[in-house]
């Protein structure tokens, strides 16, 4: 049985300890853990002959853009009676990451997965690299690092045994949580030390230089890429024994609820608690300052704070509050009037991104021109548990406690609002009940912080309602994409022009000029991969009016609905079948090249070195391939059903997507069944992958009938899921089959958590085209069609 330890913390709140780890005291954990001289962590290269010494990076040194840079950090211990501990230092929200990295270290080091137990990593990347759970890059940018602890502790046990028994180090095996000793064929003698045994002595030597490490072959894994791993949290997941964030409980806590302007930008002018403070329960009324000069990044909002002894104490405190807002710059903001505006805006050159070719002349001499227009909403992440967070300060110390995404910014921006060093401020991580990206951004913790301040250090839980989490978002921006397709006399595209108008995520951070910025415009913009000679990629100006921040896959959504619906539309128009004409646009199999290809010098390409993650149209075409085939495509369906495909790489990914639709009598679209393939490269637990392409076939249905936010006046029209509507069990996709390309040894990890959503939208566009000849470009769509 895997355990994860609860720490400390999770003593004070009343959890209980697994009986099988009750032995191991946090302190005693933490404390045998490797430090000063431990493991280094280094490239994330995955050599061709994984036995070879580990080659540095290719852009020279060992620095890894995340942070992670050849630093000793603390993640493995062994106790005598051989429990092994391993830290986990990302947040889970689903994607089942601190399951799978330590089963990486698991798999090197040789151990048995049923005695291992996990310990959630506080916040401090000084110590444990990275924290920041977002991009799909946890298993991308740790696969190595975390290999590379395994392997290293396995030499170490190796090089302790061969102490103990007198012989070379390559005489001795760890395997199986002990050390085997071989004779001089390599077979064993039947003489082992458990890891318990050699614990103390493995401990005490030096960690070894990295590029002496070996590592593991394919064929000697025993964790990685084999069978079906659940998640450590599943069992209490399911039985509903998990920590959240808002099952902490500390002695003396308050319970606190926030009421904060509806309008962007708005400020307390005055207001009246008097009937608020009659409320049973309710014991103070606190004002919290909102932060309003740019750049506001991730701070609060502002508002007055209800606290009370529960929180339904406060929340009925809080209706009984009477506030006067002074109006904010963006009380004039209205979904309908800037929809027409970004429309206005795309219909007009903007500032060129990407050229190839000539363009001008491509539609000056097109034969025909296939213009369409697609539009998205505002989303928001609305995770099933909302934002909540538990603060107190004692002595000149706070701790935090928080279902969090981004620990480590949450502790550096709490200790500048609180004013003190960073070192007083400890941040825990809880599980998340999903996050989407919400939880990367801080404002709740900052709240909290200053709220348990104003107490005098009282702790208090401050939970944010759904309506909270609705009204009160970083969201998703919405959009305009208008896509132009010039065609010649040979029925070739001869010409493509994109134009993109949206807010960028950028106005959250600086002064907001209307522009996007790299990594907006590196996520299937810029990068579209099609062969086409003539391209050209614009940005249109839109001002921010609400807060933008990121959303589960980004602006991918919005630009893979628009290129892989027009695609299936100029399909149509040449009477060509969408997959073969799809496969046709792609091209010969390629590495990309930019400069060639017309990208600007500042290409974002996820963070990662283009020559070691290239676009490579031969693997978009082969997922394509691989989903059409195990889809059934081209076969006869009844009539009002139709199949709709799509392809989207991001996140050093590559998935496509079929879609089953089939239209009831009213109108109604459902969706029997989606067929996906992804190529993510090497990859660590097939469970997860599916899991996570499953989740996101979901959600991209969400995204696609369902969900959307509208401003009128300045203020969310939407509050609660009466309103903001995601896919119900009456209406989701009856059968998701994920196809994991098995990637050739060496080949580099990609994302998985959000690659899988982009391709649904436009597939099922598609689809219900094939099933009613009806275009549908608006998101969401609705979900029925006439």
């Amino acid at each position: 049985m895997l355990h994860y330890l609860k720490t400390e913390a999770d003593t004070e709140n009343g959890r209980n300890f697994d009986a099988e780890i009750s032995n191991v005291s946090r302190r005693g954990v933490l404390g045998g853990l490797l430090t000063a001289t431990g493991l280094v962590l280094a490239v994330r290269i995955t050599p061709a002959s994984a036995r070879e010494a580990l080659k540095p990076y290719p852009t020279g040194g060992l620095t890894m853009p995340d942070g992670v840079v050849a630093d000793p950090h603390v993640f493995i211990a062994i106790a005598p009676d051989g429990a092994l501990t391993i830290v986990t230092h990302r947040s889970e929200m689903g994607t089942g990451i601190r399951t799978s990295l330590p089963m990486v270290v698991a798999d090197e080091m040789g151990a048995d997965w049923s005695r291992v137990t996990l310990v959630q990593a506080p916040g401090d990347e000084k110590k444990y690299g990275n924290q920041d759970t977002d991009g799909s890059r946890s298993m991308r940018h740790f696969i190595q690092p975390m290999r590379q602890c395994g392997a290293a502790m396995r030499q170490m046990l190796e090089t302790a045994a061969a102490a103990k028994w007198n012989v070379a180090p390559a005489l001795c095996s760890a395997r199986n949580h002990q050390v085997a000793l071989l004779d001089k064929d390599g077979k064993e003698t039947g003489k082992v030390l458990s890891f318990g045994e050699l614990a103390v002595a493995a401990m005490a030597l030096p960690v070894p230089a990295p590029e002496t490490i070996l590592y593991k072959s394919p064929n000697e894994f025993t964790l990685m890429g084999k069978g079906e791993v659940q998640i450590a949290d599943l069992h209490d997941i399911t039985t509903g024994k998990a920590g959240y964030g808002a099952d902490t409980r500390l002695p003396g806590m308050k319970f606190a609820v926030i009421a904060r302007p509806a309008v962007l930008g708005s400020k307390v002018k005055s207001y009246d608690a008097s009937a608020t403070l009659k409320v049973p329960g309710v014991e103070a009324v606190h004002e919290i300052e909102g932060v309003f000069a740019v750049p506001r990044k991730f701070g609060q909002l502002g508002g007055i704070a209800v606290v009370a002894n529960t929180t339904y104490a406060a929340m009925q405190g809080r209706d009984a509050l009477t506030i006067e807002w002074e109006d904010g710059p963006n009380t004039s903001y209205d979904s309908d009037a800037y929809a027409a505006e970004m429309s206005a805006t795309a219909a007009k050159p903007g500032k060129v991104l990407r050229n190839q070719g000539d363009p001008d002349a491509a539609f000056a001499n097109a034969k025909d021109v296939v213009t369409a227009e697609y539009h998205g909403r505002h989303l928001v992440q609305a995770p099933m548990e909302p934002l909540v967070a538990i603060a107190r300060i004692v002595g000149g110390k706070a701790e935090i406690w928080a279902p969090v995404q981004s620990p480590y910014g949450a502790r550096k921006e709490i200790a500048e609002a609180l004013k003190m060093p960073i070192e007083n401020v400890t941040v825990h991580v809880s599980l998340l009940g999903g996050g989407f990206g919400r939880k990367s951004k801080w404002d709740f913790m900052l709240e909290a912080a200053l709220l348990s301040q104003k107490m005098g250090g009282q702790p208090v839980l401050l939970q944010w309602t759904r309506e909270d989490d609705i009204q009160h978002a970083f969201y998703h921006t919405a959009s305009v994409e208008r896509i132009e397709v010039a065609l010649d006399d040979a029925g070739k595209v001869s010409g493509w022009r994109h134009r993109t108008v949206a807010p960028s995520i950028v106005s959250t951070f600086k002064q907001d000029d209307g522009y996007q910025f790299p990594i907006e415009y590196g996520m299937g913009f810029i990068d579209m991969p099609f062969d086409i000679p003539n391209i050209r990629c614009e940005n249109g100006q839109a001002m921010a009016h609400t807060r933008i921040g990121w959303f589960r896959s980004v602006s991918n959504i919005q630009r893979a609905f628009a290129a892989q619906s027009v695609v299936c539309e100029v399909a149509h128009k040449l009477g060509r079948d969408p997959k073969d004409f799809l496969l046709e646009l792609l091209g010969p199999d390629r590495e990309i090249d930019p400069k060639t290809a017309g990208f600007p010098e500042d290409f974002w390409n996820y963070g990662e070195p283009y020559k070691e993650f290239p676009i490579n149209t031969a693997r978009l075409k082969n997922v394509v391939r691989v989903a059409a085939e195990n889809a059934g495509w081209g076969k006869t369906l009844p009539p009002r059903q139709g199949l709709g495909i799509a392809v989207h790489r991001a996140f050093a990914s590559y998935v496509a997507s079929v879609v089953h639709v089939a239209i009831d009598d009213d109108g109604t679209i459902r969706v029997p069944e989606v067929t996906s393939a992804i190529d993510c490269g090497f990859h660590v637990n097939p469970e997860r992958i599916r899991s996570q392409m499953e989740g996101a076939a979901v959600m991209g249905m969400s995204n696609a009938l369902y969900s959307g936010i509208t401003f009128k006046n300045g203020a969310v029209e939407q509050s609660n899921f009466t309103d903001y509507d995601v896919t119900r069990m009456s209406n989701y996709p009856q059968k998701v089959s994920v196809h994991i390309i098995d990637a050739p040894w060496g080949v580099h990890a990609g994302g998985v958590g959000e690659p899988g959503v982009p391709p649904f939208a436009p597939a099922l566009a598609n689809a219900i085209f094939a099933a009613t000849g009806k275009r549908l470009r608006n998101l969401p769509m609705g979900d029925k069609v006439a």
